[in-house]
């Protein structure tokens, strides 16, 4: 008998169109995969086992079965993004436990695709940290699950990479997608601002986060971002075959360092690159001084926002703390000088090269513990000393992946982050092809 999971969601939504497997049981292997290793690994709040297997049904029953892109594909969905019949907990004990009336626009897309919703899974409070936990659970990597899965993504990452799911869906506000792709040894794309639907929270955290595929190739990250962006081409055609590649090690946020798992693999990467033959120069961005108190004005204004109108009593330490201090940040965040500077500032850059190349992160990611019961400063400097590059790719709003690349002291992926200018997600993903082809990874992790 052919077991699906571990497959990808193109392999599995071509058998299902085919008929050659049907979407129930596609979904029940994957489901009885979540029984078996969730409770070592915490990706979900929520598995919709019941509601999962009758879904296929309907997926089976359609008319179109033979035209949809993700046939009969399990999916996961990140809590703060509305599921049908389900609450969006966002991690948190002071939001309502009240089912959802109707489907973000994201996950209702993903549906129409003939894709199957089977859990919504586990995010920092208000999705704030770079670390998944909350009184909910705690995301642990499957590659190594004394370490975090990263964050906020955390859970739907750690669903992939554990083969609960081939692909999930999740949000990037300061490297959310990114974050926990790099830990987990993921493919995935955060997509420029207005190319996919957002409509996450109150206001996307003034337009910085938005909504985009995890996958373990970049073909199934190139499948869900087409299904996902409201314009239909907008994964392809890429550009020119050779492109002007820019490698930076450079930390954005002074007294940060890259490790050297991290250095060593973008200059790795980038002499596959130049192999492959694009021109591959070594030069940094134009990083303001100014970048890192930018960064934190914009990251706690935007959960300033958030925890508007809930019970403070009910919210973590930790994100009481960063509301507070978002509280003076909001009215000059919303006016957006500081983001239409860097743009300007980075504009030239970006006219000399068609991709930037950097670490996805400084170091490993931290341990797998209870982070939400310890204090702001001690989560705020642990995020930011291991996820300094991804930020400014939000305050811009411009694309931004990361892919894997290379392994870590401790048998862990470690990842490299591409960047480019608005409207640049086909480049992005034939650049990630690339690394995919000359330097393939282990798409999931060795658990049993």
């Amino acid at each position: 008998m052919t077991s699906w999971v571990g497959r990808t969601a193109a392999e599995i939504a071509a058998a299902v169109r085919e008929k050659r497997i049907t979407p129930r049981e596609v979904v029940a292997e994957h489901l009885a995969r979540i029984e078996l290793l969730d409770a070592r690994v915490g990706a979900f709040r929520t598995v919709r086992a019941q509601a999962a297997l009758a879904e296929a049904d309907e997926v089976a029953d359609r008319a179109d079965l033979a035209d949809l892109p993700l046939a009969g594909v399990p999916v996961a969905v990140k809590d703060n993004l509305a599921v049908r019949g389900e609450s969006t907990r966002v991690g948190s004990a002071a939001t309502p436990d009240t089912p959802a009336r109707e489907d973000h626009v994201t996950v209702a897309r993903l549906r129409a695709a003939g894709a199957v919703v089977v859990g919504l899974t586990n995010v920092p409070e208000l999705c704030v940290f770079g670390t998944s936990e909350s009184v909910h659970g705690i995301a642990r990597n499957p590659w190594d699950t004394t370490r975090t899965a990263g964050g906020s993504s955390g859970g739907s990452a750690a669903a992939v990479a554990a083969g609960m799911v081939p692909i999930a869906l999740g949000n990037d506000g300061m490297g959310s997608l990114r974050i926990p792709a790099a830990n987990c040894g993921l493919i995935t794309l955060k997509p420029g601002s207005g190319v996919v639907p957002a409509g996450i929270s109150d206001g996307d955290w003034f337009g910085m986060s938005e909504n985009g595929p995890l996958a373990t190739t970049a073909e199934d990250t190139r499948l869900m971002f087409s299904v996902l962006a409201d314009a239909p081409d907008a994964a392809g055609p890429a550009g020119p075959a050779t492109r002007r590649i820019a490698v930076s090690v450079r930390s954005p946020l002074l007294g940060v360092t890259v490790s050297r798992p991290y250095t060593t693999a973008a200059r790795e990467a980038a002499k596959v690159l130049s192999g492959a033959g694009h021109r591959v120069r070594r030069a940094d961005p134009p990083y303001p001084l100014w970048l890192g108190t930018t960064s934190l004005a914009h990251w706690t204004a935007g959960t300033s926002v958030d925890a508007q109108g809930l019970d403070p009593r009910l919210l973590a330490r930790r994100t009481r703390v960063h509301a507070a201090v978002g509280r003076r940040f909001v009215r000059s965040v919303r006016e957006g000088d500081r983001r239409e500077q860097l743009r300007r500032r980075m504009e030239p850059f970006f006219a000399e090269h068609d991709v930037l190349l950097t670490p996805t992160l400084a170091r490993r990611g931290p341990a797998a513990a209870p982070w939400h019961e310890r204090g702001w400063l001690r989560n705020v400097l642990a995020n930011s000393t291991y996820s300094p590059l991804t930020p400014p790719w939000n305050l811009t709003g411009w694309p931004a992946m990361s892919v894997p690349f290379g392994i870590l002291p401790n048998g862990a992926p470690c990842a490299v982050q591409l960047v480019g200018r608005p409207g640049s997600e086909p480049d992005l993903l034939a650049v990630a092809g690339q690394l995919e082809e000359l330097h393939p990874w282990q798409r999931t992790a060795p658990l049993s």
